[in-house]
């Protein structure tokens, strides 16, 4: 009986059961799960997020579900100013009737409500502060004066508030408190007892699911479970990463007084990286989440092996496709992808999503939902315009 109990869990879908009990039999018996398609991610920077939003867009193609996206020419929904509802394109006429939002936005949850149905999911992604605010200098290097006018990392960090003024904070917001800013908060808010606990309750009002991305295999096996996807749903080939050789050391007193430097984003990350731990045991437990991981690594080989000439990401310059080319910011070499030259046409243009960048594929997603709107501009060639290409 144990045996069959496991192998029915394992098998199903659903992992969500109502115990009843006759006599001294105990059955477990399967409550129905239906894949949820009303869903509002919050788009943090530098935390794998645009992985994510390519698995939201893939998702809401594969569903024909309508996606909210930034109006006009722009890629981000008024980011970094505060959310409201006019940022999202049609929103005047088709109203409260969106599915999926994930682009770029600084979450404000009055405004995120008006567009997105009352029984919309909210989640979002954090990262481990350190390797996340080494990465925010290298891509922000050009961008944010703070980082701007210090050679590197290690010499910001040694003496962060002689680059760093608060009253430039649209420039320099991504060299402090990052996470805590796309949340919604002042990022240079002062780190307080009573104030900082009262902001992480209300995120745990706010959202459903906090993911943390530097556990991004077992985040996606969670949100498989949580919103009842198939194990497809949340394949990816990771984007927007960069190559090893821009990375830079960080000393051990470096990330040290990123501790304190970031002390709300630390905050918020050691609260929620808590929570996604317990949610696990929770939810699946850590010898299915193994072994679900292990299924999706292998999914994601497999994956790899039918669409990819080169098996893993190559740096820009060796991207043949220019139509697949990332955005590249700062420092940054930004990887991309090469796609095999013999695939069919039903496995080339899947393989295609899987590697479209966030501004390609927003620019994509915009012409076919607003045909008559002028399409984005990337200033790159365009793989197709419509579904039908």
């Amino acid at each position: 009986l144990g045996l069959t109990c496991l192998s029915g869990f394992l098998h199903m879908k659903n992992k969500n059961y109502r115990i009843s009990k006759s006599h001294e039999e105990l059955l477990i018996l399967p409550t129905p799960c239906h894949a949820k398609t009303n869903v509002m991610f919050l788009k943090t920077h530098k935390t794998a997020s645009s992985t994510v939003l390519n698995i939201m867009f893939r998702f809401a193609e594969r569903y024909n579900l309508t996606v909210a996206l930034p109006a006009g020419q722009l890629f981000h929904l008024g980011y970094p100013m505060t959310f409201v509802a006019h940022f999202v394109e049609g929103f005047e006429t088709i109203g409260q009737n969106y599915n999926i939002m994930c682009n770029h936005l600084r979450f404000n949850p009055l405004e995120v409500k008006r567009v997105m149905a009352a029984n919309t999911f909210y989640f979002s992604i954090l990262r481990n502060p350190i390797p996340l605010l080494e990465s925010s200098y290298i891509y922000y290097k050009h961008n944010v004066p703070a980082f701007r006018s210090s050679k590197n990392v290690n010499e910001f960090l040694a003496s962060p508030t002689k680059y760093y003024h608060p009253a430039d904070y649209r420039e320099n917001i991504y060299a402090r408190n990052i996470m805590w800013f796309d949340f919604g908060y002042n990022n240079n808010a002062e780190d307080d007892t009573k104030y900082t606990q009262a902001v992480l309750e209300e995120i745990e009002q706010n959202f459903h699911l906090i993911l943390i991305a530097d556990y991004f295999d077992e985040s996606m096996i969670l949100l498989k479970h949580v919103l009842c996807w198939d194990l497809d749903d949340v394949i990816y080939f990771k984007l927007n990463s960069r190559s090893q050789d821009t990375v830079q050391r960080l000393s051990r007193e470096s990330e040290e007084q990123i501790k304190a430097w970031c002390s709300l984003d630390w905050k918020l990350y050691l609260h929620f990286n808590k929570s996604f731990w317990r949610r696990i045991e929770e939810t699946i437990g850590l010898e299915v989440l193994e072994q679900e991981v292990d299924h999706l690594r292998t999914r994601q080989k497999e994956l790899m092996e039918t669409c990819l000439s080169e098996q893993e990401a190559v740096r820009k310059d060796d991207i043949r496709n220019k139509a697949l080319l990332p955005f590249q910011s700062g420092a940054a070499n930004i990887l991309g992808y090469n796609l095999k030259q013999d695939l069919d046409n039903r496995t080339l243009r899947t393989c295609q999503k899987m590697v479209m960048p966030e501004l390609q594929y927003t620019s994509y997603l915009y012409a076919v939902q607003h045909p008559h709107k002028k399409r984005k501009e990337v200033g790159l060639p365009l793989l197709w315009t419509s579904r039908q290409e």
